[in-house]
């Protein structure tokens, strides 16, 4: 396939970046949208160009770093998938993909397609983790009994990545969704009521001075989530923080 590319390009965080035209020759259905950019990249610097900075590891949907805004929306056209897993086969020959960054006040542009989303680690540290004791004598994890639908619900809420999809997608740029799977994996599960009023109260509180905007309700971080995490967590996490405040 033949392909056209306009893709972001910002050598730092107080440069105006622009988007610049890239054609792509001869490319295969079976590369992964990440590949693309690594032989686009291959050209370049044989070129003698700067090559295009993005994020990624792992490219197996899992770290999450590979935040690319492709065609307006994060991760491109697919669903339930990370960028690392968009293969070339959901384009068409001919086809022209606009790749921008994440566009978001909390997620400052870096250099090029990278953003920094440090905002994301801050917010977990302020209060996503428990005073369970998991080193020396460890419990046994089938010693407290926990119901199965609980389980269920705190491990769909773990698998929340981290990738910043959900705040790409809202129009306000909230990050409820991420919030809320942070804090959902714990509020459901009996080794995280010890800090569950300090950990709602705290989480949220990062999350407005790190920026973010409101929830819209409009259901797009559910939507382009590639873990499929639910708007369900929102409504615990609103929950979780009503009952703190009333607590004190």
């Amino acid at each position: 396939m033949k392909i056209y590319l306009k893709v972001w390009r910002q050598k730092d965080a107080s440069a105006k970046g622009e988007l610049v035209d890239y054609t792509m020759e001869s490319v295969e259905g079976d590369m992964s949208f990440l590949e693309m950019l690594d032989i686009l990249n291959e050209d370049l610097i044989a070129k003698g160009e700067i090559p295009v900075e993005f994020d990624h590891d792992c490219r197996e949907g899992i770290c999450g770093t590979c935040s690319l805004q492709i065609n307006g929306r994060p991760h491109g056209p697919d669903r339930l998938i990370t960028a690392c897993q968009l293969h070339m086969r959901s384009f068409k020959d001919g086809d022209t993909i606009v790749i921008e960054p994440f566009r978001a006040k909390a997620f400052p542009v870096v250099k090029d397609l990278i953003v920094d989303r440090t905002s994301f680690e801050r917010i977990q540290q302020a209060g996503g983790f428990i005073s369970v004791n998991t080193s020396g004598q460890p419990v046994d994890a089938n010693a407290i009994p926990i119901e199965k639908e609980f389980a269920d619900k705190a491990f769909n809420a773990a698998t929340c990545i981290g990738c910043g999809a959900c705040v790409a997608a809202c129009k306000n740029a909230s990050a409820m969704l991420f919030t809320s799977a942070k804090v959902s994996q714990f509020a459901l599960l009996p080794q995280g009521k010890v800090e569950a009023v300090e950990r709602v109260q705290n989480m949220v509180r990062q999350m407005d001075l790190e920026g973010f905007g409101n929830c819209t309700n409009t259901g797009a971080c559910e939507i382009e989530c590639p873990k499929g995490i639910s708007l369900e967590n929102i409504a615990r996490m609103n929950r979780e923080y009503l009952s703190a405040s009333l607590k004190g």
